[in-house]
């Protein structure tokens, strides 16, 4: 029986060493200049489909950033521009996520560990939308949002000193 336990505890420590480093390798790579044309430099395009947000760097390169994005139903696709700017904000749920969880406090401050924002934010459509950061970096890679565009804080941080108010957005599927 003993043996049985080793054995459990030890595959359970390898199974979580294994997800610690996957995930390390993944952040740390979690951006480059990649080929890129077709859009304005300085505009911000996030490929849903992809996962991915670019930033156009100049005619033929962007920065490319792997994002969370909306879920089935909850996706987006159009243009924006970058409304407002904003360093680890509050969070109110919007009427529809209050629905599906109505025990969620009035307002999450920021900085908070479960506030949904993380350490930036971009907002889009009068605050429809916005790209930030996550306290919950699994979900970057996936269908996982209400609309809004999740990055790494890390990431976010950086786009954030690269943007200014008034950056067009285009998300596409």
């Amino acid at each position: 029986m003993a043996l049985v336990l080793r054995r459990s505890a030890l595959f359970v420590a390898f199974v979580l060493l294994w997800a610690l480093v996957a995930t390390a390798i993944a952040h740390a790579a979690a951006h480059e200049v990649v080929v890129f044309d077709g859009y304005r430099p300085g505009t911000i395009v996030v490929k849903t489909h992809e996962r991915r947000l670019y930033l156009v760097l100049d005619r033929d390169h962007a920065l490319r950033f792997p994002v969370g994005v909306g879920r089935a139903g909850m996706q987006w696709t159009g243009r924006a521009h970058v409304e407002g700017k904003y360093v680890w904000p509050a969070w109110a749920a919007p009427p529809l996520i209050r629905r599906e969880n109505p025990r969620l406090p009035k307002v999450i401050p920021g900085g908070a560990p479960n506030n949904p924002m993380g350490a930036r934010a971009l907002t889009l459509r009068g605050g429809e939308y916005a790209i930030h950061g996550t306290n919950r970096p699994s979900s970057i890679g996936h269908f996982v949002s209400h609309g809004c565009i999740r990055m790494y804080n890390r990431d976010i941080v950086q786009l954030f000193r690269m943007v200014p108010v008034g950056t067009p957005v285009i998300v596409e599927r």
